[in-house]
């Protein structure tokens, strides 16, 4: 098996990305693993809207701020051990996800929280949009109270922002903090932005 996080650099590190539900966390983190897995590095992804998530099950499931300290938890393992971990979850305590920075801190491990800022009437209109399929599964209940982060490492406008756009300004932090090489920048921005032109919104940045 090829160590694809050597062979492009990939020192480990976890992307938490929280927003309201519909919000377009798992669009986003998903986009963003396509790309990175193109440019071979070693990637996971921990999505608390599928329904087959590689997350915590259990009672920890009903408890918002337990399952996130949980999966936190398997997200800086992963992390630690070189992967790149992409986590979709709405993790709507700010202590929690305050506790999730403070153990990636404590192991010296990178960590990014990505808030996907959208209104709550545009998340709303999404999520009925999908609600044939059955409500998310997982502890992030569309009622459960929010707190969006105050300082978070970028805030993305994702109404205004297309999927690969929102993707490729992650993609950029990344590649700024050293996470990712940054002779992989263009060829990977030019993958993650390829259907801007399309979007008539796209244009219209909010960090």
């Amino acid at each position: 098996m090829d160590d694809d996080g050597l062979r492009c650099g990939c020192a480990g590190a976890t992307v938490w990305f929280t927003g309201l539900p519909g919000s377009g966390k798992t669009a986003v983190a998903r986009a963003l693993a396509g790309t990175l897995r193109a440019r071979r590095h070693r990637v996971e992804l921990l999505d608390g809207d599928a329904r087959h998530a590689t997350l915590p099950t259990g009672p920890a499931r009903d408890d918002p701020g337990r399952y996130a300290e949980r999966t936190g938890l398997a997200a800086e393992v992963l992390a630690r051990n070189g992967f790149l971990t992409l986590v979709s979850a709405t993790a709507p305590g700010a202590a929690s996800r305050d506790a999730v920075r403070r153990r990636h801190e404590a192991s010296g491990t990178p960590y990014v929280e990505v808030h996907l800022d959208a209104p709550q009437s545009v998340c709303a209109e999404r999520r009925s949009a999908r609600e044939a399929t059955g409500p998310a599964d997982g502890a992030t209940a569309g009622d459960a109270a929010y707190e969006p982060p105050a300082h978070p490492d970028l805030r993305l406008a994702t109404h205004r922002m297309s999927v690969a756009e929102s993707a490729a300004a992650v993609y950029a932090l990344l590649a700024d903090r050293g996470v990712v090489r940054s002779r992989c920048d263009e060829t990977s921005n030019r993958l993650l932005l390829r259907d801007v032109d399309a979007d008539p919104g796209a244009g219209q940045r909010t960090y």
